[in-house]
């Protein structure tokens, strides 16, 4: 029913994908050259070992002390077969889930969040500044932020800020501060509130309100919760902790599962597997990125050089886009509601290596209200997409009698997201 392990088997180095790549990584541009962006720019926005982790070419790259020390308040997370739901779906297939839902802040982000405060607290940076779409990641980032004495400000996507009254409560007791986005307190938000004084929002104006307020701050750097290889980087523990919970029952997934925004979650479980496949030692598993058709990047977006802000204050990034200047519907899964994908997800998608699914809002909560009375977690509406699938994928076992083994990451709880729930309770969610 649940795999453990002890705190002595955290693994003590994240792994990157980058020297396994079926080709180089398109490298980021300098929008008004058209070149390769130079250090010196980045370093505006970024301090510089999370610099040289973005560039590293390195498989293994040592987590610090310091960072280890602060995991072991949540990790290792479990790995649980869901039997019940496999009961219930009368399949042969077995399903396991990693519960990344078990950290303080109620997700996988923390995993980027504790490394990202800390290389900037080296760095000698005072204050950090970030976007948040359903408030996850800004949650995760105030967490770790008070380890370390940093100051925090986060700018929360206009309809999660209302949606989500409690990630906004969460992050201030934490020490941090956190907008609703359009705010008025940049040149981007403003432009944006002249627009609409009730605008929606997305994770592309946020990201530019948080990197200007970076840029036009002292002892200030920004912090992004997803997308970037460093960040996907640190998400690598979830997969290596998998890979060992399976190794220990003697399993290897056939299916590996994630929900799709910026990509860290998916890619921070399925690329140690992935490994596998790119050195063709285990070429038959299935890697599937899960989308809202909301916003559904992979799957209708083009492959192309964008801005990962609406602003274009980003470098432009080699990646599936929908354009940066556009604006998803506000569906509950906030975290999901962005143009682009992280540009090593985008590449392994291009060349095969992965496929993408899409599905609407309410077929995701009725996956998600299934796996509540079965397994008794509620999960986040960003996280119900990968139920969704895997429930899928169990059911189409069933009527071909395979026994597959179907692995996805639940990367949040959705406690703080019962508006959502109750939305869909009352028929409001089609």
């Amino acid at each position: 029913m649940k795999i453990n392990l002890e705190e002595r088997e955290i693994p003590k180095s994240w792994f990157n994908i980058i020297p396994y790549l079926p080709r180089p990584l398109d490298p980021p541009l300098d929008p008004k050259t058209k070149k390769p962006i130079s250090l010196e720019k980045l370093l505006a926005i970024f301090p510089e070992p999370l610099i040289e982790q973005e560039v590293s070419s390195k498989e293994w790259i040592e987590i610090p002390e310091e960072v280890l020390s602060l995991y072991t308040l949540w990790r290792p997370t479990p790995l649980h077969r869901a039997e019940k739901l496999e009961k219930y779906l009368q399949t042969p297939a077995q399903i396991f889930y990693k519960n990344e839902s078990v950290s303080p802040p109620g997700s996988h982000k923390p995993n980027t969040a504790i490394a990202q405060v800390y290389y900037n607290k080296i760095s000698g940076i005072k204050k950090l500044t970030t976007e948040t779409g359903a408030g996850q990641w800004g949650s995760a980032l105030a967490f770790a932020s008070q380890f370390f004495g940093l100051e925090c400000e986060i700018y929360m996507v206009r309809a999660s800020y209302k949606q989500k009254p409690f990630r906004k409560i969460m992050i201030e007791t934490w020490g941090g501060q956190v907008f609703p986005s359009p705010s008025p307190y940049t040149p981007s938000g403003k432009k944006f509130l002249e627009i609409d004084p009730e605008h929606p929002g997305s994770l592309g104006i946020a990201i530019s309100e948080a990197i200007e307020r970076a840029l036009n701050s002292s002892h200030t750097k920004y912090c992004l919760g997803s997308v970037l290889n460093h960040v996907i980087l640190h998400q690598t523990i979830i997969g290596l902790e998998t890979k060992l919970q399976m190794e220990k029952i003697g399993i290897y997934p056939d299916y590996v599962i994630g929900c799709a925004g910026g990509g860290s979650n998916f890619a921070g479980l399925a690329f140690p597997f992935l490994k596998d496949k790119l050195t063709g030692e285990k070429t038959k598993t299935e890697f599937i990125a899960v989308e809202p058709k909301a916003c559904p990047t992979l799957t209708q977006g083009e492959y192309r050089y964008d801005f990962g802000d609406t602003a274009g204050l980003t470098p432009l990034i080699k990646m599936y886009t929908l354009g940066h200047d556009f604006v998803p519907s506000p569906i509950h899964a906030g975290g999901l509601r962005y143009h682009g994908d992280a540009p090593l997800l985008c590449l392994l998608y291009h060349e095969g290596y992965l496929s993408a699914t899409a599905y609407d809002q309410k077929e995701v909560f009725e996956a998600a209200i299934l796996f509540a009375k079965t397994e008794g977690i509620i999960p986040a509406p960003e996280s119900a997409h990968a139920i969704k699938k895997a429930i899928d994928l169990a059911l189409e076992c069933k009527k071909q009698k395979e026994k597959k083994i179907i692995l996805f990451n639940l990367s949040g709880h959705g406690y703080f997201d019962l508006s959502a729930y109750e939305a869909y309770l009352r028929g409001e969610i089609q």
